[in-house]
């Protein structure tokens, strides 16, 4: 029998999954623990989360079914990505004081082996949620996504869906980076505003007052060569209508699928044969080998004024459930985050 785990004086506050969501998440599909943190063995890190990411995977997790995760199991602390800092170390590879990325999960502090941890840098004028907002997880798929899959070409036309979400206003500011005309739809003239006047998009649709086949067929005269696809369903059908020959679909997400017990797609799937569609879709942790690659272009794109980003920010851990209901109400614009605890100083 293994003797219990020694305690320290330190307060652990974190969300455990306990039912299986049924549409939206309800605060009741998850319990709030509160249970001392364990002392450190040997080879472990103890950090303290800071940045938590709210992302529509979030929802996926939760389901009874693996994905390119295994299924959360009831119980368990719920799984998030975040920003934290190293409290204490007895790993070699880690001090005091350290920025990681990682699952840490959703909490306030997490007793870590090392593995799947990013050390991220400290970047003068660079605030850490850059690395939520621009880079990590969601700058990166932006850049592999557009560029690798979506092959752009100067002169080319993107249409990104859900366009002033943290992945959509990236990935089309790298296209207009690269020379596409890009036209974003997007849930409000608020944020169509923003991805147009502030991000530099040619043209934006708000797909909850306007046809967006029709509009589609009005932005994009010339036909639609790559799709950055985030929502699914009928967006996705449009676009497929207006697909020109050899055009490329890169799968990010479906958003609009994943609160549905009968998920719907689009009707018009053997268009692609006639046009020779790509469709691709991809995990950003496929390319966790050349993410030095598009991190230093990233903070070049940032530090040249070519790219920007929108943090949405929740206060508190206690708010984490209702708050991920937003990324599906498009009540959010830019990445959506929870401050756990203060940035170290």
């Amino acid at each position: 029998m293994n003797p219990s785990p020694k305690l320290t004086s330190r307060l652990n506050r974190q969300w455990r999954i306990a039912a299986r969501p049924d549409g939206l998440v309800k605060e009741s599909d998850f319990v709030w623990r509160e249970e001392a943190v364990p002392a450190l063995q040997d080879g472990q890190i103890l950090v303290r989360n800071v940045y938590l990411s709210l992302d529509p995977t979030n929802r996926v997790w939760m389901n009874d079914a693996d994905t390119y995760l295994p299924k959360l199991p009831l119980g368990a602390v719920m799984r998030g990505v975040t920003i934290a800092v190293v409290e204490e170390s007895r790993h070699p590879e880690f001090r005091a004081g350290d920025i990681v990325q990682g699952l840490c999960g959703w909490q306030e502090y997490s007793v870590e082996s090392g593995a799947g941890l990013v050390k991220l840098p400290r970047i003068p004028g660079l605030s850490l949620t850059a690395f939520f907002g621009a880079m990590g997880h969601i700058g990166f798929t932006s850049y592999f996504g557009l560029l690798d899959i979506g092959q752009p070409k100067e002169g080319e036309t993107l249409v990104v869906s859900a366009a002033a979400g943290a992945v959509g206003s990236i990935a089309g500011q790298i296209g207009k980076i690269k020379g596409c005309r890009v036209v974003g739809i997007a849930g409000s003239d608020d944020k169509c505003q923003w991805i147009t006047s502030e991000l530099g998009f040619d043209a934006a649709i708000n797909y909850k007052k306007e046809n967006v086949l029709d509009a589609l067929n009005h932005h994009c005269p010339n036909g639609i060569d790559i799709d950055f696809e985030n929502v699914g369903g009928n967006i996705l059908e449009a676009v497929i209508q207006n697909l020109n020959l050899h055009g490329r679909i890169v799968l990010c997400g479906m958003i609009s699928q994943y609160n549905q017990a009968v998920p719907s797609g689009p009707r018009n799937f053997a268009n692609l044969i006639a046009k020779r569609g790509l469709v691709k879709g991809f995990i950003v942790f496929d390319y966790a080998a050349r993410y030095n690659e598009a991190a230093a272009e990233i903070i070049r794109w940032l530090s040249e004024g070519k790219l920007k980003y929108r943090v949405d920010m929740i206060e508190g851990l206690r708010n984490a459930p209702t708050a991920l209901n937003r990324l599906f109400e498009g009540a959010n614009t830019g990445k959506l985050l929870v401050r756990v605890s203060e940035e170290p100083s």
